[in-house]
C-alpha cells in the first residue's frame, strides 16, 4: 500500500495498468475503490496507467480535523505529491464531485503537471450556485456515520456491503472539517479562461450542480461538454456505461494530438 507524504499528511494511492498516466480522484465520503465498483478501472487500465488516490480525510489517507487543512491548494498538493512519489512529471486528471472540484484546483495551482482535465458533477462557483447541500450533510455527520449512511441509502437504495462498511468506518470529524471548508468556499471561477489544456466536463441534468456546470463551460476556451438527461449526482457517478464512451473518446483525442505534435 504505497503512500505519498504531502506536507506531513499521508496520501494513499494505488496504481494499475499501462500507458499514459491518468489520475482518478473520487467524490466526498468515497474512496479509490469506488472507481472499480462503478466499472471504470477495468476498461481504462487497458490504455492508461491509472493512479487512484484516496483524497485527504478519506479512505486510508490522513484525516486532519481542521477545516483549514482541506483548502483546495492542499488537495492539489496531495495529487502532485503522488505524482512526485511515482516520478511522473505530467499526467491526465479525472475527478468526480469533490474530485471534480480539485480538478478546477489543479488548473489553478498546478496546470503545468496535467495534459488534460476531466471533471464530472462539479462547477467552480461558490455558494451562489452551490447545489451541494452542505449544511444538511454537516447536520447528518454530527449525528454519526450511521445516520449519514442511512440517509444515503434512503435516497439511493442499499449499498453493497463492502462499500457500506467502508463508509461506516469513515472519520466523521474529518468529513465535517472537509464539509465546512466546502461550505465556506467562495469559488474560483476566475480560473476558467486560463484552462487552455483540453478539458471534458460532464454532469447529470437532474443534478443540482447542472446549471453551474452548464454556465462554466461558456467561459472555458478548450472544453467538451456532455450531459445526461434524467440522471442526478449519484446516478451519474455510477453510470460508467454512459460516461466512459465520452471519457475514452476525449482522452484518445488528447493523446493522439499530443503524439502528432511531438
Amino acid at each position: 500500500m504505497p503512500y505519498a507524504d504531502s506536507n506531513g499528511v499521508k496520501i494513499h494511492y494505488h496504481v494499475e495498468g499501462d500507458g499514459p498516466a491518468l489520475v482518478l480522484q473520487h467524490g466526498f465520503s468515497g474512496s479509490l475503490h469506488g472507481w472499480r465498483e462503478s466499472g471504470y478501472v477495468e476498461p481504462l487500465k487497458r490504455d492508461y496507467r491509472l493512479i487512484l488516490t484516496d483524497t485527504r480525510g478519506h479512505g486510508r489517507s490522513g484525516k486532519p480535523r481542521e477545516p483549514k487543512d482541506y483548502h483546495m491548494s492542499l488537495k492539489v498538493a496531495d495529487v502532485v505529491a503522488v505524482l512526485d512519489d511515482l516520478g511522473i512529471g505530467k499526467a491526465h486528471y479525472m475527478g468526480y464531485s469533490l474530485g471534480g472540484r480539485t480538478g478546477f484546483g489543479v488548473a489553478k495551482h498546478a496546470p503545468e503537471r496535467f495534459h488534460s482535465i476531466v471533471i464530472g458533477g462539479m462547477h467552480p462557483y461558490g455558494n451562489k450556485m452551490s447545489g451541494l447541500g452542505v449544511e444538511s450533510r454537516i447536520e447528518l455527520l454530527n449525528k454519526g456515520m450511521e445516520a449519514y449512511v442511512a440517509d444515503i441509502e434512503a435516497q439511493n437504495g442499499p449499498m453493497a456491503p463492502e462499500r457500506r462498511q467502508r463508509m461506516l468506518d469513515s472519520d466523521a470529524e474529518a468529513l465535517i472539517a472537509s464539509s465546512i471548508e466546502l461550505r465556506d468556499f467562495t469559488g474560483i471561477e476566475e480560473v476558467l479562461p486560463t484552462m487552455t489544456m483540453p478539458c471534458l466536463l460532464y454532469v447529470g441534468e437532474a443534478d443540482g450542480l447542472f446549471e453551474g456546470a452548464r454556465e462554466c463551460v461558456k467561459h472555458m476556451p478548450n472544453v467538451t461538454f456532455a450531459s445526461f438527461p434524467g440522471l442526478d449526482h449519484g446516478q451519474t457517478s455510477r453510470r460508467s456505461d454512459l460516461v466512459l464512451p465520452h471519457v475514452q473518446k476525449f482522452l484518445r483525442s488528447v493523446v493522439q494530438q499530443a503524439a502528432a505534435t511531438g
